[in-house]
């Protein structure tokens, strides 16, 4: 495997290409994805290439992330076969439904692992989950992260050879017996307060917890915070675990009707789940990028050549400019690899026994090998 990093920002591309690539993945600012003729560019610049990108809360390059840019990784596989599909999503469009027709646009033999990339505001992430999951081979890994546009939680694009497109979900396909994959997952948030069970919901929209208003009951906790939801939300996430154990998850907040008094999460929240809020301790979410790092090589068992990684939006704004540090820890568990993604509206990878779930406020990375 050959990887190639360019970067374009204040108008200009910071290194040629001169890699024949197989793969693109572009991270970038929403204007920066959005941009008429950005796919003929990068089909100048790399002509066999797919194309796979998405709006970003930042572009990971690296140990470094950058802001109104486009972070581009090429790729070029020695024997590994890469299939793009996509589609767009109409209204009231069934996640589920999407995930299982995604996973059948990539069915094909030698499937080893998919990389998805999603609408960041609308879909409930862990429907799209369980869809692809349900129509995808046994053994089949799957990681990838839902776009995200700053913190203004308004409008994302993913990116493929069609152009950028708001309501859209695509995903690489990896095909071949010679690509090994390694990947892991792990927050680092403590949780405060007492667990609430879920007494009403529908999907992923909370109406109440422990039978009361669910908003409201969230605002008294946020205390000053409270004014400024939807995108103090980030700062807060809930743990949500079954009632009967099992691993957790961390679910943010990505909108709020207050006519209703119901919040909406990146996810599903079943009723009867048991909920607790989570604030941040910096030195932890540094660890759990060193966990996540650390997940990768016990799975891959040897150096990797590629890493994917997909962080939390909401991991950026607490960290603030300590936000480096946890991708140093992932790059000293790693060691010298190259190192490509984003900060996410939502985040895919293990969880325990679980090969994928949707997390929120949780470092996931991908790590990959040819063998």
């Amino acid at each position: 495997m050959q990887v190639e990093q360019v970067q374009f920002a204040q108008g200009r591309w910071h290194a040629p290409s001169q890699l024949d690539a197989d793969w693109l993945l572009v991270f970038g600012a929403s204007d920066a994805i959005a941009a008429p003729g950005l796919v003929d560019e990068l089909r100048r610049r790399y002509p066999r290439a797919e194309v796979l990108g998405c709006s970003t809360a930042g572009e990971v390059l690296g140990t470094r992330v950058h802001d109104d840019s486009l972070a581009v990784t090429a790729i070029r596989f020695a024997s590994t076969r890469v299939r793009i599909a996509s589609l767009d999503l109409t209204p009231n469009a069934s996640a589920v439904a999407a995930g299982e027709a995604l996973a059948l646009g990539l069915a094909g033999p030698g499937l080893r692992h998919v990389f998805v990339l999603c609408e960041g505001i609308h879909v409930n992430g862990s429907a799209l989950i369980a869809g692809l999951l349900a129509a995808l081979p046994p053994g089949v890994t799957v990681s990838g992260g839902l776009a995200a546009d700053g913190v203004r939680m308004t409008t994302t694009a993913v990116l493929t050879a069609a152009g950028a497109g708001q309501h859209r979900i695509a995903a690489a396909g990896l095909y071949g017996d010679r690509i090994a994959i390694g990947h892991g997952s792990m927050g680092g948030w403590d949780p405060f307060g007492p667990e609430r069970i879920i007494t009403r919901a529908v999907g992923n929209v909370v109406y109440e917890l422990d039978d009361q208003p669910a908003l409201a009951l969230y605002e008294r906790y946020l205390g000053p915070h409270a004014p400024e939801l939807p995108t103090s939300g980030l700062l807060f996430p809930l743990t949500v675990r079954a009632p009967d154990g099992g691993p957790a998850v961390t679910r943010t907040l990505l909108g709020i009707d207050r006519a209703t008094g119901a919040i909406r999460f990146a996810g599903d929240m079943p009723v009867g789940h048991v909920a607790r809020l989570m604030r941040a301790n910096i030195d932890r979410l540094i660890d759990g990028a060193s966990g996540a790092a650390r997940a990768c090589v016990a799975r891959l068992g040897a150096t990797a050549e590629l890493a994917l990684v997909v962080s939390c939006a909401g991991r950026r704004i607490v960290m603030g400019q300590r936000i480096e540090e946890e991708l140093d820890a992932l790059a000293e568990v790693l060691g010298p690899v190259p190192m490509a993604g984003f900060y996410a509206n939502g985040e895919l990878g293990p969880a325990g026994v679980v090969s994928c779930a949707l997390h929120n406020q949780t470092m996931t990375a991908t790590t990959l090998r040819e063998i």
